[in-house]
């Protein structure tokens, strides 16, 4: 025997879900049971659940912005002003939670 499932969601997002599993060769009822059977296999979420992380401000830089930002990173090295890397470290892993 097989049970029925409904779920509301808002129009949009109903839209855009069809749209990728439809690019990914399946259908929107297909990728929802394979959810639960990963949740199932899971014993829990089939992925990880976290809170968003602030936004990374160099995730979406152009290449140039970033050859600039390395240009400007030597000089300062140059002139002496630099810190220890372990202590970027530390604060790039607080920061961004990685």
């Amino acid at each position: 025997m097989a049970s029925t499932i409904q779920v509301r969601v808002d129009d949009e997002l109903k839209r855009k879900s069809d749209d990728l599993f439809k690019d990914l060769g399946t259908d929107t009822t297909t990728a929802i049971r394979i959810f639960l059977t990963q949740a199932v296999a899971n014993n829990g979420f089939p992925f990880e659940i976290k809170r968003v992380p602030a936004p990374n401000p160099f995730a979406a830089m152009s290449e140039e912005e970033l050859l600039s930002k390395l240009e400007q990173s030597r000089q300062n090295a140059e002139a002496g002003n630099f810190r220890d890397a372990n202590e970027v470290i530390t604060d790039m892993r607080s920061k961004y939670g990685i």
